[in-house]
């Protein structure tokens, strides 16, 4: 079933920061679509805890985020473009106040802003609103975002795929020759036979989006598109994400044709609450940053002497060692012990994290509490420049979804809040200034989705089953620790649930689940594919078969594209 396109200047896939900081800004030009696949208010964003980070008082300065933040990233970014991406760090938080968020103050006098401290800072720069800052951040920028006449906000709209004119092209192709789904790829390559030629830049129209409620496929046109679709966690069997983030942009992005750039640099959190009886949680990294202490079951704190920092050393470092640790003594978890503190202040400084703890049969104030490692944060994503620009004409992104290089092979807590404001700021601009000069091109006739002969799914069992391998093949195999056999593996297998899945695609009608499990296939292969080609261990990515670090021939991005 199809619907009549929608038109507007600007279509927002996603509702975090990046793609909410975005929306605002555009809409001072221009209509905005905002589309999200759940309700608004749940996004990547809305469940970060920690804060963000940002260079506030005297006591900082640019040159030290600059170097713990590239520090952290294991000397895979370039300084100068860190530094370019944080200098606009204070001038993007302060836009986020003036639209209404609201972090902690000290209650001494001046009134400052309570700043605190997480793993790899050297000094306090992180602003909070008490371990809620996600939420408090969606819930000041929906609220600026619902007072704008120009901005129009669909809830339940789950992007199928981006419209572009390549793919309009290899439609005409279809319709002359007769050929539905699959068929032409197979006669003619995955580019047509419309006379695109190697290197030609394609220009993106808007997107395929399936409207849950009714099952209509929508035509969402727009002059630039944004994607703003968060990351990937899903991809895994634990996970400290929202079951929403199943990589959909990068998925998307990468079919029509854009770079892909460091995706075998997944961040697992070292601390998510172990608990057999509820989801997944994460205990924020600024519990270790106000004095937490891994420790083993006899009481042991085995940090020291594994880093400098010891609890507070870098992600990758201290989920790494938790995992061995793990694996070493055959534990199910670790500790994370914070009873040394007052119990006044934990219930004051992590009210969110206190109370969902709690509900799980552990109290944080008098027992230390049960942590493992689980899926965070992708430093890898669609290649963006400087100001969230793909390789696609009228495509950016911003986010999570985007590689924009500032993270290196691993984040710096706290700096991904800050990069999603940064370029959600920035791309508005470049979209701004792309939506003048594509008023004076042609428009390209965007044919309707086709079904084809797909009829409703009689075995959704399918579905979750392959759902269920893909995240355990990658949590095994494609885990904290990597081995070629493993990764070769997971390859093999991978290419076969591909295979399944778009036969699967092509057969049945679209439902939500059947359109992210497309896209978490995508997403696992890049991610299997960006580890086998990396001969070395940086960062997120650890090889046991190249355990040590390759300045010399491997200090530099990797990427990955379809080939047409």
């Amino acid at each position: 079933m199809t619907q009549s396109a929608h038109r507007s200047d600007f279509l927002v896939l996603g509702s975090g920061i990046a793609g909410l900081s975005f929306a605002l800004r555009a809409a001072a030009e221009g209509t905005v679509a905002v589309l999200c696949k759940a309700d608004s208010g749940l996004t990547n964003t809305s469940w970060a805890q920690g804060g963000i980070a940002a260079v506030w008082d005297d006591e900082d300065s640019l040159e030290a985020h600059v170097s713990d933040t590239v520090t952290a990233g294991a000397d895979l970014a370039d300084p100068a473009l860190v530094r370019d991406i944080l200098a606009d760090g204070r001038g993007a938080v302060e836009q986020l106040i003036e639209w209404g968020v609201r972090f902690d103050r000290c209650p001494s006098p001046g009134d400052d802003y309570d700043l605190t401290m997480e793993g790899g800072h050297s000094v306090r720069r992180i602003l909070h609103a008490g371990d809620i800052t996600g939420a408090e951040i969606q819930r000041g920028l929906l609220n600026a975002l619902a007072a704008h006449p120009q901005v129009t906000l669909f809830e339940g709209h789950v992007a199928i795929d981006l419209v572009t004119e390549r793919k309009v092209s290899r439609h005409r192709t279809k319709q002359r020759l007769g050929l539905l789904g699959p068929e032409v790829d197979k006669r003619y390559g995955p580019g047509g036979p419309e006379g695109w030629m190697p290197g030609q830049r394609d220009r993106c129209l808007g997107a395929y989006v399936l409207a849950e409620a009714s099952g209509a496929v929508r035509v969402f046109r727009a002059g630039v598109t944004l994607l703003a679709t968060g990351g990937a966690g899903k991809v895994y069997r634990y996970t400290s994400n929202p079951d929403l983030a199943t990589g959909d942009g990068m998925a998307m992005a990468f079919r029509a044709g854009a770079v892909m750039a460091n995706m075998e640099f997944v961040q697992f959190h070292p601390t998510c609450l172990y608990s057999p009886r509820s989801k997944t949680f994460l205990v924020s990294e600024a519990l270790r940053g106000e004095g937490g202490i891994l420790r083993l079951p006899d009481g042991t704190a085995f940090m020291q002497g594994v880093h400098p920092l010891a609890d507070l050393a870098p992600r990758d470092i201290v989920a790494r060692e938790i995992d061995a640790q793990i694996k070493r003594r055959g534990l199910d978890f670790v500790y994370l012990d914070l009873t040394h503190e007052a119990p006044d202040f934990l219930r004051e400084r992590f009210p969110g994290i206190y109370e969902r703890v709690l509900e799980a049969g552990y109290d944080l104030t008098t027992e230390a509490i049960p942590v493992v490692p689980a899926a965070h944060y992708f430093c890898g994503g669609v290649h963006v420049d400087r100001c969230g620009q793909t390789l696609i004409d009228a495509l950016l992104a911003a986010g999570e979804v985007s590689c924009t290089g500032l993270h290196g092979a691993n984040r710096l807590a706290s700096n991904s809040l800050l990069e999603g404001a940064v370029f959600g700021r920035r791309a508005a601009a470049a979209g701004v200034a792309q939506l003048a000069r594509i008023a004076d091109l042609a428009e390209v006739e965007i044919p309707p989705w086709n079904s084809g002969k797909a009829r409703d799914p009689d075995e959704i069992v399918v579905i979750s089953h392959t759902w269920d391998e893909i995240r355990t093949l990658m949590w095994n195999y494609v885990g904290i620790v990597r081995t070629d056999r493993r990764l070769n593996r997971a390859l093999a297998r991978i290419e076969l649930i591909k295979q399944e899945t778009q036969a699967y695609y092509w057969d049945f009608t679209l439902t939500r689940d059947l359109i992210e499990l497309r896209n978490i296939v995508t997403v696992a292969e890049l991610v299997i594919r960006s580890a086998l080609g990396r001969r070395e261990s940086r960062g997120l990515h650890y090889n046991a078969d190249c355990p040590n670090r390759d300045d010399a021939g491997w200090r530099h991005p990797s990427f990955l594209r379809r080939e047409w």
